[in-house]
């Protein structure tokens, strides 16, 4: 396994992951693709387009995923872990420039902040994101101007040593703020993403529960409970 790994969790992905599989293995040969608890063709299509697979036997949660990877990946040997989502929203032409300021800035955690003045979003999940960014902002003393993008690049070893602990989408905001108390650099670069038609667009995110998760591990966090 190179030094280099790109890691996606996915559940019920089978009409996206190959082509992403695919974009992805037009820059980093090495993808990993942790099923978490998929019923469709997701592990079929992804072995398809080349990806190692690691599968859970139910569904864990976008966190618990992410960490199964990195696990597999450090035990691997690999050094930067390159994480995108399985539904085609994060654009493989755009790895390139993660993979840039990651090799500029080793050790550094790099999260692709999303244009989403050149992209249609719905108001409430504009909202959302500001709102979990302000409360970022609260617990760990930095802005940032995407902390809910799941299109980073990880030092493995680093960040499996910040012990986060959220399984559910929770994970990404509790890494960023751990990171930053434990004196993580943190770089964040602009990207473009793809979000298609809502009829079409394929999400596990669940409004209410996702929020609260999310909410309960920032408070944990800013009380120094978590």
């Amino acid at each position: 396994m190179a030094e280099t790994a790109v890691l996606i969790p996915a559940l019920n992905c089978g009409a996206t992951i190959r082509a992403v599989v695919s974009g992805a293995r037009r820059y980093v040969p090495d993808v990993l693709v942790v099923s978490d608890g998929s019923t469709d063709a997701t592990v079929a299509e992804a072995m398809a387009a080349g990806a190692q697979i690691v599968a859970h036997d139910r569904r864990r949660g976008k966190g618990a995923a992410l960490l199964t990877g990195m696990r597999t990946l450090a035990a691997q040997g690999v050094r930067r872990v390159l994480s995108m989502d399985g539904d085609g929203q994060h654009l493989s032409d755009e790895i390139p420039i993660l993979l840039e300021a990651a090799v500029a800035q080793p050790g550094a955690l790099i999260i692709g902040a999303r244009r989403f003045e050149e992209i249609t979003v719905a108001p409430i999940k504009l909202f959302g994101n500001r709102f979990a960014n302000r409360w970022v902002e609260i617990a760990c003393g930095r802005a940032l101007p995407d902390t809910q993008s799941g299109f980073r690049v990880y030092p493995v070893r680093e960040t499996l040593a910040l012990r986060p602990r959220a399984h559910h989408f929770a994970f990404e905001t509790e890494v960023l703020i751990r990171a930053v108390r434990g004196g993580m650099p943190i770089r964040s670069v602009p990207v473009r993403v793809h979000y298609p038609p809502v009829a079409e667009r394929l999400s596990h995110f669940r409004g209410f529960v996702d929020t609260v998760r999310i909410i309960f591990v920032v408070l944990g966090l800013i009380f120094r409970v978590w």
